[in-house]
């Protein structure tokens, strides 16, 4: 699981992605599916980058803040801390790894949208531990439907 954040014109989303995955070693490339019915989404359809983070299970109360609520009625970003990074993007702190990426290009899969991203920023220790799966956060009931 990742939770994906963007920012544009000064209004910034995030949730939580399943459908995300490298797809390129050379040249790097990542591919991000957002629902079409999120809040990050429509954020996401003006926006030149997104941020991708995995979450600790130390830290799995980020993930289903981003997986729970929904930016049409919550700030997830009063409720944690994050500071801008790269491309002005929402960068959660509390993140064990994170990258940014350009949008490369958007492909229309049915219910989703994939965004290919060209990697141009990240942070990632020499180790990770243990992430959060979709086993942690099956119980949550999403901000939308997917």
């Amino acid at each position: 699981m990742f939770v994906v954040t963007t920012a544009v014109q000064g209004r910034r989303a995030g949730c939580l992605v399943g459908f995300a995955s490298q797809c390129s070693i050379q040249p790097p490339r990542f591919l991000v599916g957002l629902s079409k019915r999120n809040y990050t989404y429509r954020i996401a359809r003006d926006a030149d980058h997104l941020a991708v983070h995995v979450v600790s299970r130390q830290h799995a109360e980020l993930a289903r803040l981003f997986g729970g609520q929904t930016g049409d009625t919550c700030d997830k970003f009063a409720r944690c801390s994050w500071h801008v990074g790269t491309q002005n993007m929402p960068i959660l702190d509390d993140a064990a790894a994170w990258f940014v990426g350009k949008i490369l290009t958007r492909v229309d899969t049915g219910d989703h949208v994939g965004h290919l991203l060209e990697p141009v920023a990240g942070q990632a220790p020499a180790a990770l531990g243990q992430l959060v799966t979709l086993t942690d956060v099956a119980d949550l009931d999403p901000g939308h439907d997917a």
